[in-house]
């Protein structure tokens, strides 16, 4: 049976929900040192105004190997910045909960097996569906780096992305979206370790900034199980774009939703975002371009 979805129930839930499978970000980060960075280049806002047509339903996600990272710096987790780390910024990023839409075997349904999943456009679903998610349009660059190697691009590294649609819903769990499987796919680093896909900006759901998840794998062929990551996270998004996306059409929970969590209450960025936080370009009507730096 196919989990029901319930944002009370099954989103991120912070301390209470995750420590049983997830050390804190902090605790990881001591842990893992410089074994793991994502550094994502984020969004500025360039047009308040525009909307956004059609109903997105359900969001999908696929992991895929991760690239290579330099020396990791010291990393501070406080106070929460109110600007994203440079891309020039090579360190280790902290490892954050999968959630419970992971969709990489580990609970319940793999789209990572699923033909069609490895894609740069995330935004239909593949195989027994080709319903399209409708929202503004966020284009994902993402690069990776070996933080053990002098943060040299890890070509051939795959990553894995999976987000939910602009109503908040996760494909593959939520009960609208439970027969898609759209907003998930995999991308292969090319020689620079850069992967790019093309999506659609997340809602905001009760109890979590706006944000994207993502696992990195050695390569294209182990990023089938969930077994075989090297590194998971998350991405967050600027509130000054998440704004402007949010006073759009099809968006008007998220503007309600983001209000009641800010960053500081968030249960996985409250400790820190300066390493996860995107910088954007763009606008609402041409769309915006997301960027990170992932050091593994």
């Amino acid at each position: 049976m196919k989990p029901h979805y319930d944002h009370d129930d099954l989103h991120d839930r912070g301390l209470q929900f995750d420590l049983a499978t997830l050390m804190s970000r902090r605790t990881a980060l001591k842990m893992f040192g410089g074994a793991a960075l994502v550094t994502l280049v984020g969004c500025s806002d360039d047009d308040n105004g525009g909307s956004d047509g059609g109903v997105a339903a359900g969001a999908t996600n696929t992991p895929r190997p991760e690239g290579g990272v330099t020396q990791p710096a010291a990393v501070n987790v406080s106070p929460i910045p109110t600007s994203p780390t440079p891309i020039s910024a090579c360190t280790a990023l902290p490892q954050e909960t999968a959630g419970p839409f992971p969709g990489d075997g580990s609970n319940g349904p793999n789209v990572l097996q699923l033909s069609g999943v490895v894609r740069r456009d995330i935004r239909s679903s593949i195989v027994t569906s080709s319903t399209v998610a409708q929202g503004v349009p966020l284009t994902v660059n993402l690069t990776v780096v070996d933080t053990q190697n002098q943060c040299r691009p890890m070509a051939g590294a795959a990553v894995y992305i999976w987000q939910c649609d602009r109503v908040g819903n996760y494909s593959m769990y939520s009960q609208p979206a439970v027969n898609e499987n759209y907003l998930r796919g995999v991308q292969a680093a090319d020689a620079n370790g850069v992967v790019t896909f093309t999506s659609i900006f997340p809602g905001a759901y009760s109890g979590r900034w706006p944000h994207i998840h993502f696992e990195v794998y050695p390569s294209l062929a182990q990023a089938t199980s969930s077994a075989n990551k090297r590194a998971t996270s998350q991405l967050a998004l600027p509130e000054d774009v998440s704004n402007a996306v949010y006073a759009t059409t099809g968006y008007e929970q998220s503007m309600r939703n983001m209000v009641q969590t800010p960053l500081s209450r968030d249960n996985v960025f409250a400790d820190g975002v300066d390493l996860q936080m995107a910088q954007c370009t763009g606008s609402v009507s041409a769309g915006y371009t997301a960027t990170l730096l992932l050091g593994v």
